[in-house]
């Protein structure tokens, strides 16, 4: 059997840990984590620091990064998969994914969420408990859905868009790349990119400087 290495070991390293014991494929799983003083998370241990990675290459070939930040999170990505390592999609047994829907490499999915038909969700992507996507969605890399978000069909989000809890868009809206819909957002009209909207409708409250939050 195989084995995984996933970075980082906070909470959404636990819920990744938890999935991935579910999948039942993996013969071990180990976490690697940059704070210090933690040697042991749910009983998985941690073997070293992010960038010790290549010391594990001969016996872990698959990885996944557990990064909140989205454009961290491909960031790893990208320098594991030019090293050999394998990126699994991680997906809750208790989700629901249509058949014609397609997730990329590194996305998590997980539990109570629900992915319609025709829907593509790009890699290293986050979909959180109990979110819902509709038919017919385009979600780019690196996209964050967070528990308790709506997102309706034909719905285009581009890369490293977070959409914080509780947020909704309506049909056949866009939005942008680098965007922050709040908590409790309604989104009923298009988003530019590098933005954070918030509100009943939604209102672009704040907008980011390109270099920001690179």
């Amino acid at each position: 059997m195989a084995n995984l290495l996933i970075l980082g070991a906070g909470g959404h390293g636990k819920v990744v840990s938890e999935i991935a014991i579910l999948k039942k494929f993996w013969e071990n799983i180990a976490f690697l984590d940059d704070r210090e003083n933690i040697n042991e998370v749910l009983n998985i241990s941690v073997i070293g620091k992010f960038d010790e990675y290549n010391s594990f290459k001969n016996k872990y070939q698959y990885a996944f990064v557990a990064i909140g930040d989205n454009k961290l999170r491909l960031k790893w990505m990208e320098r594991l998969s030019r090293e050999g390592f394998i990126m699994p999609t991680l997906v809750h047994p208790f989700s629901s994914i249509s058949k014609t829907s397609i997730l990329g490499e590194g996305t998590v999915v997980m539990a109570g969420a629900v992915i319609n038909s025709d829907t593509r969700v790009g890699r290293g992507c986050i979909i959180n408990t109990s979110a819902s996507i509709d038919h017919d969605c385009s979600l780019q890399d690196g996209v964050h859905i967070s528990p308790g978000v709506n997102i309706g069909g034909t719905v285009s989000i581009d890369k490293c868009t977070w959409a914080c809890i509780g947020s909704s868009v309506i049909n056949n809206i866009n939005v942008g790349s680098n965007v922050v819909l709040a908590a409790g957002a309604v989104v009923n009209k298009n988003i530019p990119d590098n933005v954070m909207v918030a509100g009943v409708p939604a209102k672009i409250k704040k907008q980011f400087g390109v270099f920001e939050n690179e």
